[in-house]
């Protein structure tokens, strides 16, 4: 109907922005995105990001966002986009991004004028040029120091929900404090990309949400505050710098009247609180109860839940508040051997072609006759191995050379999803039904390696972009409590959405036999890790 109320979810992802509107059925009405080294070329970017002759230092200037959202929304115009009906806002930002808003930008934010693009308005806003991203690896020497401060890994992933990361904003910002402190000290607030790109809509700071401050390592993730311990270990006075924070279903303002009269929205649409990348997914894929789990297989594969009973690690994973359920919480593992570590083994084995490797695959029975492998093309993530290279091992546990080709593709996916299901296991995941996406989600032989290994069933998705399709869910989501005036159960939103498909059904004879492995498979892994 052409007055049906419509809901935004905007994603500003490593190397573009992409935006999603669905209907209050959440199908899909409008979508659009950009690339940031296309768009913006003027920038330098490459894959969205500067990076730096040490190696390790990686950042993304923020008024390259601004432009990309202006850019974004005069594009959503000249295509007669409804945004006169888009009754919400939300959105997904890349996680740990930080931007450094210096004083005298929230005037500037206050006071946009629809006459002017807002990359011109906001030129002269920030403290910090180029913002630490995700990528960014060059803060070994401030972990090391908050976890010293704290007691130690454990103590800090049991306040903040994981162990210090080198990409996690508090030590970005321990490092801008140490080694800028005029920066540090000429900054007025200190956002997250996700709340950045909010504060951009609403015309002011906007706070940071619960799911996003988690990858912070500031914030104690049971209380949902910041941690004043963590805080101190950090730089001074930085709570004010920081700001509030809120609930992910929180409504944070109407949109500013620049995007009314320039772009032709509604002035009572709502912002909703942004978050993260991930936890935007996390809605995106519709994990609402306890034992949902989303496996994202692409170049790194990637597997979050939602769990009631966190066990945070202080050697892997992450713990976030679950930004669709307050009393809920999101389990995260990454390992960044994935997609492309199958695509290697596949073009060794299978001359490039997928339906080779699967038959290949299947030569090899369940199992493997007792054969495994772990194979690194990149220094592993979880579990923390630097070493690369293929580890085979036979039945008996000792390492061999090689193995037949079969075998060897049936190593490598076992090997995969065992270590994936042993490291959810020790941070408390425990899934009920497993959702795929990504790449590898369309590959039958694979899925039903993921149900055996986790004896859960699988589905998958028609859609592939959950991140900014989470964010308009979360704009539905947010609009119903304000209306209602009380937090409605994100299960009850989503009842509308089109069911998954079923992909794969476990078998238990299967499951008993991928279970006995994994002692086998923590053995070689922690062996690895040690060196």
């Amino acid at each position: 109907m052409s007055d049906e109320r419509l809901y935004m979810g905007l994603d500003s992802s490593t190397q573009g922005l992409k935006a999603t509107l669905v209907d209050t059925s959440l199908a899909v009405v409008c979508e659009d995105a950009i690339n940031f080294d296309d768009a913006l070329p003027e920038f330098g970017t490459e894959g969205g990001v500067h990076r730096h002759p040490d190696g390790l230092t990686v950042t993304s200037p923020p008024l390259m966002w601004v432009g990309a959202l202006d850019i974004l929304f005069s594009r959503m115009t000249a295509k007669h986009w409804p945004l006169d009906r888009v009754a919400a806002i939300s959105g997904s930002g890349q996680q740990h991004g930080s931007v450094w808003w210096k004083a005298g930008a929230r005037e500037s934010l206050a006071g946009l004028r629809e006459t002017k693009p807002m990359r011109e308005l906001l030129a002269d806003s920030f403290a910090l040029g180029d913002s630490p991203v995700w990528m960014d690896s060059s803060t070994t020497r401030q972990c090391e120091a908050l976890e010293l401060a704290l007691g130690g890994a454990q103590a800090v992933a049991d306040l903040t929900g994981s162990r210090a990361y080198e990409r996690f904003t508090g030590n970005q910002i321990a490092k801008i404090w140490q080694t800028q402190p005029d920066i540090y000290e000429a900054t007025e607030r200190i956002a997250l990309v996700s709340s950045f790109v909010a504060s951009l809509l609403a015309g002011d700071y906007a706070p940071i949400d619960h799911s996003d401050a988690a990858g912070m390592n500031l914030m104690d993730f049971r209380g949902r505050a910041w941690a004043p311990k963590a805080l101190d270990a950090t730089a001074p006075a930085l709570e004010g710098k920081l700001g509030p924070l809120v609930a992910a279903h929180t409504t944070i303002g109407r949109i500013h009247t620049y995007y009314v009269r320039r772009f032709g929205f509604d002035a009572t649409c709502r912002v909703i609180a942004f978050s993260g990348d991930n936890p935007n997914s996390l809605a995106g894929l519709r994990l609402a109860a306890p034992g949902d789990v989303a496996i994202s297989m692409g170049t790194s594969d990637t597997l979050f839940a939602s769990m009631r009973k966190p066990s945070p690690s202080g050697n892997e994973g992450h713990i976030f508040p679950n930004p669709v359920d307050p009393n809920a919480y999101m389990g995260m593992i990454c390992r960044k051997n994935g997609s492309l570590t199958r695509e290697t083994i596949r073009d060794r084995l299978a001359a490039g072609s997928w339906d080779r490797f699967n038959a290949l695959l299947e030569q090899a029975p369940v199992g493997n006759s007792g054969c495994m492998g772990i194979y690194l093309d990149e220094p592993e993530i979880t579990p923390p191995i630097l070493k690369v290279g293929n580890y085979r091992y036979n039945a008996s546990g000792v390492g061999v050379g090689d193995f037949e080709p079969g075998t060897e593709i049936r190593a490598l996916l076992e090997g995969q999803f065992l270590s994936m299901r042993l490291h959810a296991g020790q941070v408390g995941i425990e899934p009920r039904r497993v959702i795929a996406t990504g790449g590898a989600s369309v590959n039958p032989a694979i899925l039903q390696i993921v149900a055996n290994v986790f004896g859960s069933d699988v589905y998958v998705t028609e859609r592939a972009d959950s991140a900014s399709l989470g964010a308009a869910c979360r704009a539905l989501h947010g609009a119903t409590c304000a209306d209602q005036g009380r937090f409605v159960p994100f299960a009850d939103i989503m009842e509308a959405a089109t069911p998954f498909t079923k992909a794969a059904a476990a078998q238990s004879a299967h499951h008993a036999t991928y279970t006995s492995m994994l002692a086998r498979m923590d053995q070689a892994e922690k062996a690895l890790a040690a060196g």
